[in-house]
């Protein structure tokens, strides 16, 4: 006997995988923000830091000299302010009886206002030194996971050709993934969007590690660029991925398989049951009589481990499914119909 299966007629997602680059949900570089010597790294790479954890330290030799100046110049803007405020205390009760001129009224009160001004631009200079001061305490700026430093202890650093990035912090709890679509595609899934609304942003998409493994999370489309490459034809799009346990990481590849098309009632046969010459593909179709008869079909695409026939059979007509190479044209044969048992789990389209 010689194994069948029938064609199957059902709801189909026709999926196309496009390739990606993985980023984390937020990927920040920490900079030098002034030049200097780096002293001390406080953090092992490759770890995950806290919000606030201090990351570098760089000497901060000449500024804590720096600030100790500008405090000098802000003690001195004050006693020239009191010195002021005293002589127009002296000068205003004097020009109210007329025994001093208004003009000589008018110099204090100027003066007075010119300390408050030399305080104030004295004060700002303080607050610029001691923000500089704490520029050489690199902090992390998120919970994330840190990279490779680009700078070693002892190293100059803040001023190019030197690192001013040294490093990287992502948080990867959720990542994102962007790649292209062309036109075409493009405009499949925008249908979809566009018909079901910030519900259908999800379209199924699916994440497909190297190992062509997928991964257990699915994604949603986060936003669609602007404008299409007029060098390429492709649009960028992003999604992002939950990455609870941050399996999936920064800087990788990844396919990403998209829904981009729907069909109603697509007929669907095992792939082991196609074959192939110069391009042209064919199955070995049983007539009503139980004889082989070879048929030459037209693929629409392929789904899951099935392709989905255009033209060429019907649904629920049966095909050879193991045992081409005993079967032959005009043979008739004793067929056992069995159920092929498709490497997926769900068959159906999930709705």
């Amino acid at each position: 006997s010689i194994r069948v299966v029938a064609v199957i007629q059902d709801t189909v997602q026709i999926e196309k995988d496009f390739v990606g680059q993985v980023y984390g949900i937020k990927d920040i570089p920490i900079r030098a923000r002034v030049e200097g010597f780096l002293d001390h790294i406080h953090f092992q790479e490759g770890t995950k830091e806290k919000e606030g954890q201090l990351l570098y330290s760089i000497d901060p030799q000449p500024f804590p000299a720096a600030l100790t100046a500008a405090q000098s110049q802000l003690a001195e803007a004050e006693v020239g302010r009191v010195r002021a405020s005293n002589d127009l205390k002296r000068v205003q009760p004097l020009a109210d009886m007329k025994a001093v001129s208004e003009r000589d009224r008018d110099a204090s009160i100027a003066e007075k206002d010119a300390s408050e001004e030399m305080v104030n631009a004295a004060q700002a200079n303080v607050e610029i030194q001691e923000i500089q001061l704490s520029y050489t305490k690199i902090k992390s700026p998120i919970d994330g996971l840190i990279g490779k430093t680009q700078a070693k202890e002892g190293e100059f650093v803040g001023r190019s050709p030197n690192p001013v990035i040294l490093n990287t912090v992502s948080k990867i709890d959720s990542v994102r993934v962007e790649f292209f679509l062309t036109e075409n595609d493009y405009l499949m899934l925008a249908k979809k969007i566009n018909k079901g609304g910030k519900a259908k942003r999800g379209l199924g998409l699916k994440l497909i590690l190297s190992d062509g493994s997928i991964f257990d999370y699915p994604g949603k489309v986060d936003f669609v660029n602007r404008e299409v490459d007029a060098n390429t034809g492709a649009i960028l799009i992003q999604a992002s991925f939950p990455n609870p346990k941050g399996l999936i990481r920064p800087g990788q590849f990844a396919r990403v398989r998209a829904v981009v098309e729907e069909l109603d009632e697509g007929k669907l046969v095992p792939q082991r049951a196609v074959s192939e010459f110069q391009g042209r593909f064919s199955v070995l179709a049983l007539t009503d009589s139980n004889t082989v008869t070879q048929k030459p079909v037209e693929i629409l695409g392929k789904y899951r481990d099935y392709y989905i026939i255009s033209k060429g059979v019907d649904a629920g007509e049966m095909v050879v499914f193991e045992g081409l190479q005993k079967a032959r044209e005009g043979q008739k044969i004793n067929p056992e119909v069995v159920e092929f048992e498709s490497q997926y789990v769900e068959l159906k389209s999930e709705n």
